[in-house]
């Protein structure tokens, strides 16, 4: 009899350890039954490229993102020669550069591999107060069978977010570099004026000086050399600002560079835009729309039926399971909601072509400013080479008195700003140059990711 009781006591024992076990693995057979990861994969995925218009990201079984996209923007080149002024300025940057979106990248491709387990089925404690002196508690197990491809949108939806910030990755360090070289431009910009202005400065205080002389000769009034005096401070403050800005702009360099690039000099000659490659403007719409097509899918499998398993173990080793039916069946609304969804989708597209259009529109807007920047610098040179000769007989006429001081340093003004514009044409054509480059996202090279 005491025999009897002990085997009837292991059985017991025997179940209620093996019931967990027995649960869990009928209900991986059941959703094993319609397959892995991908099994949820509906005909409007957003993974199909039917619906995205391209091969859209998607995780596979390692839980890593594959996309086309990023892959496109690892094999981007800079344009940057290594060996001149801009690569140089460009790599420090990039060398001092602590991006917030490279965080951000790695916080979303741990997330993408966390949801790419949300196949399997999810199992956790259930505690309920019973009574109220006792509590319930058992172990649950959860699958679902048909979903409406509800995780495979969850998976597409979380690759689409590594996408999305890969894709901010890349405009961020494109963004950094550029901004040191627009620092750069500048600094070499206001050295190069003030320059110019410094040697204008020496010629107008030797007129400043015959001036002075004459008057007192008694050869000119006081008039004249107040106004010849003016043209000076003029002059003396346009320079003192010159070389402010371009104090400042070294300083701003200093920082985003980490170092000083003050011994650089001259600009680095940039190739004109070959229509190559997409602008970032355009690929970041495009990521968007997959990551609203993965979201739209989300939602509508929520307004769909589908059907799940569960199964839990009680205290006492017993095993209650089922089939239950989930979705916004009879929900009041669901067809407008259905197609708000599949206006989103539509809003999406129009994101893209409008992104396409606007970028399109400042690259041509970008190309004729050079073309036109290029034009007035061949013309101005011209007129520059005229002014010179005039002043020269200005010069012969002023000492044969045929012409006035005034006169002269009019002249000498008026020559003097027109080399000053002529020289800022040159810098302002290479910051049009970088801002197609920054659309195009060519300043830093894919491998930088």
């Amino acid at each position: 009899m005491e025999a009897r009781t002990s085997k009837a006591g292991q059985a017991e024992r025997f179940r209620s350890a093996a019931a967990p076990l027995i649960s869990g693995a009928l209900i991986l057979a059941l959703a094993g039954c319609f397959g892995g990861p991908q099994a949820t994969r509906s005909s409007a995925s957003p993974g199909d490229p039917a619906a995205a218009g391209e091969t859209a990201a998607h995780l596979d079984r390692k839980g890593e993102v594959v996309s086309e996209k990023i892959d496109q923007l690892k094999l981007r080149q800079s344009i940057l020669p290594a060996n001149s002024s801009f690569g140089r300025v460009g790599a420090a940057v990039l060398k001092s550069s602590q991006a917030s979106a490279e965080s951000q990248l790695r916080v979303k491709r741990l997330t993408a591999r966390a949801r790419s387990k949300n196949w399997l089925p999810k199992l956790g404690p259930d505690v309920s107060l019973s009574s109220l002196s006792s509590i319930a508690a058992s172990l649950v197990l959860d699958t679902a069978i048909f979903d409406r491809g509800r995780r495979q949108a969850e998976r597409d939806f979380a690759a689409a977010d590594v996408e999305m910030a890969a894709i901010g990755l890349v405009q961020d360090l494109n963004k950094r570099v550029y901004d040191g070289l627009k620092l750069y431009i500048e600094a070499q910009r206001a050295a190069d004026l003030a320059q110019i202005t410094d040697g204008a400065l020496t010629q107008m205080t030797e007129f400043e000086r015959i001036t002075k002389i004459r008057v007192s000769g008694g050869l000119s009034d006081g008039s004249e050399y107040r106004l010849v005096s003016q043209r000076r401070a003029e002059i003396e403050a346009t320079l003192m600002s010159y070389r402010q800005g371009e104090k400042s702009a070294w300083a701003e360099l200093a920082v985003i560079a980490g170092q000083s690039m003050e011994a650089e000099r001259g600009l680095t000659s940039l190739p004109p835009d070959n229509g190559t490659p997409e602008p970032l403007t355009v690929v970041y719409a495009k990521g968007e729309a997959a990551r609203t097509l993965a979201e739209v899918a989300v939602a509508k499998s929520g307004l769909l039926a589908g059907i799940g398993a569960g199964a839990s173990v009680g205290k006492d080793g017993g095993i209650d399971g089922g089939l239950s039916l989930s979705g916004d069946i009879l929900g009041f609304g669901r067809a407008d909601n259905l197609a708000s969804l599949d206006e989103a989708v539509e809003v999406t597209r129009r994101k893209v072509d409008e992104a396409d259009r606007e970028a399109n529109r400042k690259i041509v807007s970008l190309t004729q400013e050079i073309n036109m920047l290029a034009l007035r610098e061949q013309a101005d040179g011209q007129v520059i080479a005229q002014m010179e000769g005039n002043m020269g007989l200005y010069t012969e006429q002023y000492k044969a008195g045929r012409r006035s001081l005034i006169e002269l340093t009019g002249q000498f003004e008026t020559l003097t700003s027109m080399k000053r514009d002529h020289a800022s044409l040159k810098y302002q054509i290479a910051l049009a140059r970088l801002d197609i480059a920054l659309m195009r996202g060519v300043l830093v090279d894919g491998g930088a990711m």
